[in-house]
């Protein structure tokens, strides 16, 4: 886990990580939200409507962007104020997703950085990209 201060965090930075999305994370993830929809449920129902697979729930994509704060950049001393995401292509069990945040805004009066993040999958086609606002916690706050 990273540990980055405010001090140290300059614009230009990037962390990123990898992660194979799963069909037993997508089964937590509709235990978690009761989001029964066949497109995530039913492999049959989704090759119907034109998809090789069942599709990842938009939102599981996302919730990674909270490990990219919390545990890359900055790391422990984070706290999301704002997520702005497009979900640009669908994601399948087994795609091996990069989420990316790079560094391109600071706000020194108010100790936030503003990260571009973008997530694409093991074809390097960008499946997600967005915006966070993302406080920068002090020592000892």
């Amino acid at each position: 886990m990273n540990r980055y201060r405010f001090e140290e965090i300059e614009i230009g930075m990037e962390e990123s990580f990898e992660v194979r999305v799963t069909s037993e994370m997508m089964e937590l993830f509709f235990a978690i939200t009761g989001d029964s929809n066949p497109l995530h449920t039913d492999e049959e129902f989704a090759r119907k409507k034109g998809y090789t697979s069942r599709v990842s729930y938009g939102m599981l994509t996302a919730s990674f962007l909270s490990t990219l704060a919390g545990v890359y950049m900055p790391g422990e001393r984070s706290l999301i104020h704002s997520v702005e995401t497009k979900f640009v292509k669908p994601v399948f069990p087994e795609d091996v997703l990069k989420i990316c945040g790079e560094v391109v805004g600071k706000n020194e009066l108010f100790s936030i950085i503003k990260l571009k993040v973008t997530v694409t999958n093991q074809n390097h086609e960008k499946v997600l990209r967005g915006t966070m606002q993302i406080g920068v916690l002090a020592d000892g706050e």
